[in-house]
């Protein structure tokens, strides 16, 4: 783990960048959702140069509009903090699964029924390839309508409603607890079940499988096309960052970026809002000259 004080001016790496991968939320997009035009030729000179850009987020794959138009070559994304590998070549919401790392049903149950008990009041939703369910306590923190409401058990039950398709992750919330002390207490109490951790400002935890991140599926991505960590430049500002930006050979924690992002990236860049990631690329480029 290295400083958190550790400033954007990292030496070069002596390997040269074959792929960046970068978060979405409070990463690569600003505060309102866009890319910016510097972002954007930054990406598309990244891609020009031969370097492979992966957008890796916790978003769902239905969530990716915000960015299918600026993908190149290959078109892949991760989401769902390393559920899915996704083809964005096709339209919002008939997007290709590459690849499915799944939540088992057996898994997720364990993990629900765990978490109520160590925090009494969280409600749960389920997010899965296509469906979105959740129980009727479950706030309104999307824009959109789920497919159907009921208790969490309910819903994972087999021959349940989300018994048709894979199940990505579990959502849990609690209106009270703070968010890094939800997160501790429920990494204690779910232990090797599922893998937790969160991206939202508020007490809203993801649990994926076991053994799924956004770095386990990006180093199973980089395996196929022979790309070590070492030729990696990451980008993030928040806990389910950490483990990408530590397993890659270079990273940056945006200046807006959580502290325990800040503690594990070798760098640091300014804030989504002033292009942190662009930043970071052009002198990546400007390097290679």
């Amino acid at each position: 783990m290295t400083s958190a004080t550790r400033q954007p001016e990292t030496p070069a790496p002596t390997v040269p960048i074959r792929l960046i991968a970068t978060d979405l939320d409070g990463t690569l997009l600003r505060d309102d959702k866009s890319v910016s035009p510097r972002t954007v030729a930054a990406l598309a000179a990244a891609e020009e140069a031969g370097i492979e850009v992966f957008f890796v987020t916790g978003r769902p794959a239905r969530w990716m509009d915000v960015v299918s138009e600026h993908v190149h070559g290959h078109g892949l994304a991760i989401c769902g903090n390393g559920a899915a590998v996704v083809d964005l070549h096709g339209c919002p919401g008939n997007h290709r699964f590459v690849k499915v790392r799944a939540l088992a049903r057996e898994n997720a149950l364990d993990a629900v029924r765990l978490l109520r008990e160590a925090a009494p009041g969280s409600v749960y939703a389920v997010e899965q390839t296509y469906g979105f369910n959740q129980e009727p306590e479950y706030p309104k923190l999307h824009m959109e309508v789920p497919d159907a409401l009921a208790p969490a058990e309910k819903l994972l039950a087999p021959g349940g409603v989300a018994d048709h398709e894979p199940v990505l992750k579990i959502l849990a919330y609690h209106p009270s607890i703070d968010p890094d002390a939800f997160l501790t207490a429920a990494r204690i109490a779910i232990g090797d079940r599922a893998t937790v951790t969160r991206s939202s400002p508020s007490a809203l935890l993801e649990i994926s499988g076991p053994g799924v991140s956004k770095a386990s599926t990006l180093a199973l991505c980089c395996a196929e096309r022979g790309i070590s960590h070492e030729e990696v430049v990451a980008f993030g500002d928040m806990p389910n960052d950490v483990e990408m930006l530590t397993w890659a050979g270079q990273s940056y924690a945006m200046g807006n970026a959580h502290p325990d992002v800040l503690a594990a990236a070798s760098g640091r860049t300014v804030a989504n809002n002033e292009d942190g990631v662009a930043v970071v690329i052009e002198r990546l480029l400007a390097e290679r000259l």
